[in-house]
């Protein structure tokens, strides 16, 4: 038992109507990977923001190396060799991947110039690069990479500052199998250089795979702390929900009906999207796989038109749409859930009520104006129908928890009453919890005949919530197979067929 290098003691922290942290203590021992779990809203993220200076604590200190710290900002952490990756990423897109790594720190010309030396930036970026592993060009612009390849480069410039304690915040959510492997090893090595690792994570063959020590937080509350060896899946779902979980996914007892949409030959220009071929029943839950940049978002963005059809056809109840753009496929009855929620899902400085109702505001029209009670009526009732959890409607989204944004996000389309649903990664980051409030909701939604198209890299989740997968490979359709009949050594296979 060696002593701790980083130590949060009785961390409390308020918001308006709402008590974040509850007298929370943590510490991290060097060469420790200490996980962190809890449902969307536990305090998880509020905990580390505390850390790292984003917000100011109400009560408690905060130890590093034996000194007490209080940083006033997430430089001041870094300057004191705090990093942390967040989960969302927020970069400069239209710069290279060398500026996003020395941002506010460029190494400068000779004699400290306010010049920033530009070779001496390539050169350092490459050599962390190249220590990492990872095959990213340092002069690529970062709008020109995968989400993956996205999240990796806010890994590097983690590991770049050279911490003693690193905080990790769902760092594979966006990774391919391969990609999280490399994440893997980068933690081990940071391990034998006795840095001290925080893992964020809701998925549970990672946590009980790299981490020493679980703590489980629940409501503002630390619940427990365990060694790894004394714990199961059953029982970290047991301590984060506070209830047993009978089953993972919800049985899919509701065969689908006729065929509610069919695409011919769909091909896209500048996506690479080729002759893709579906149907998909009313009432049915079409799982989309496959690897990282197969197709899989690309077909869903043709579909809403996001990005322009080269050729083919798209057939709702038999007869020929064109869904030329978003608001041609919403009148046809599509709704979208993308993959980045941050990015371009939410409004991030507008209320719950102003990104719940924004989709569908004709129904709140009277004559020239708005009405302001029936949105926030609206608001409310899917607030208590998916249980989000803020303090009113008139709270602020940005301050949500992930999962919980991923619900308002949820309801705004929900709200549109919506015959084709396509979903790009719906529980991308969510809890367990959360997660099975999705895949009810999913499974109310095709009950009712809604038509579903669910992309996931989670291959349990696809065989675990629908009828039929879809499986893309080098932006063709490589296969299809009934759920009952898969397995993830077909999905795998089916997935490399192209490349």
């Amino acid at each position: 038992m060696s002593e701790p290098l980083l130590e949060m003691v009785g961390m409390t922290k308020s918001f308006p109507g709402v008590l974040a942290l509850d007298e929370v203590s943590l510490d991290i021992r060097a060469g420790e990977v200490h996980a962190l779990m809890g449902e969307n809203g536990a305090g998880k993220s509020t905990l580390m923001k505390c850390l790292f200076g984003v917000y100011r604590p109400d009560g408690g200190r905060i130890f590093l190396g034996g000194e007490e710290v209080s940083f006033r900002s997430p430089r001041d952490a870094l300057d004191h060799g705090v990093a942390m990756v967040h989960q969302e990423l927020e970069q400069a897109k239209d710069m290279s991947v060398s500026d996003n790594m020395w941002l506010g720190r460029y190494p400068r010309l000779i004699g400290g110039l306010p010049v920033v030396n530009e070779r001496e930036s390539h050169r350092r970026t490459r050599e962390v690069l190249d220590s990492l592993g990872l095959n990213i060009r340092g002069e690529a612009k970062i709008s020109d990479l995968s989400v993956g390849q996205r999240q990796m480069v806010e890994i590097a410039r983690a590991v770049s500052f050279s911490p003693r304690v690193i905080v990790f915040d769902e760092p594979t959510s966006s990774l391919s199998d391969n990609e999280a492997e490399l994440l893997f090893k980068i933690i081990a090595a940071l391990k034998e250089k006795m840095c001290g690792i925080i893992y964020i994570s809701h998925k549970m063959n990672e946590i009980l795979r790299i981490s020493d020590r679980v703590t489980v937080m629940r409501d503002g509350r630390r619940i427990a702390t365990e060694d790894k060896e004394s714990l199961t899946t059953d029982r970290i779902i047991r301590l984060m929900v506070g209830r047993e979980l009978t089953e993972r996914y919800p049985k899919i007892d509701t065969p689908p009906t006729d065929t509610l949409l069919e695409v011919r030959n769909l091909s896209t220009e500048y996506t690479g999207l080729s002759d893709a071929n579906l149907t998909l029943g009313r009432g049915e839950i079409l799982g989309i796989a496959g690897l990282e940049g197969s197709g899989r978002t690309e077909l869903l963005s043709a579909l809403f038109g996001l990005s322009e059809r080269s050729s083919g056809e798209i057939l709702l109840d038999g007869e020929r749409i064109d869904n030329r753009n978003p608001t041609e496929a919403m009148k046809n009855g599509f709704a979208y859930l993308t993959e980045e929620r941050r990015v371009d899902g939410i409004f991030s400085i507008l209320s719950l009520t102003e990104n719940t109702t924004i989709s569908s505001l004709k129904r709140h029209r009277r004559l020239c104006f708005i009405s302001e009670k029936g949105q926030t009526r609206a608001t409310e009732d899917m607030m208590r129908t998916l249980r989000i959890k803020a303090p009113s409607a008139k709270e602020k989204i940005r301050s949500l928890s992930g999962g919980n944004q991923q619900k308002v996000i949820l309801a705004r389309w929900l709200l549109t009453e919506p015959r084709v649903l396509l979903l790009d990664e719906p529980t991308r980051g969510i809890d367990v919890g959360a997660k099975y409030d999705i895949y009810l909701l999913i499974k109310r939604l095709a009950s009712e005949g809604c038509g579903i198209i669910v992309v996931s890299s989670e291959m349990p989740e696809l065989i675990g919530i629908t009828h039929r997968i879809l499986v893309m490979s080098a932006g063709r359709v490589a296969g299809e197979l009934p759920t009952a009949e898969a397995t993830q050594e077909k999905i795998m296979t089916l997935s490399t067929k192209y490349l």
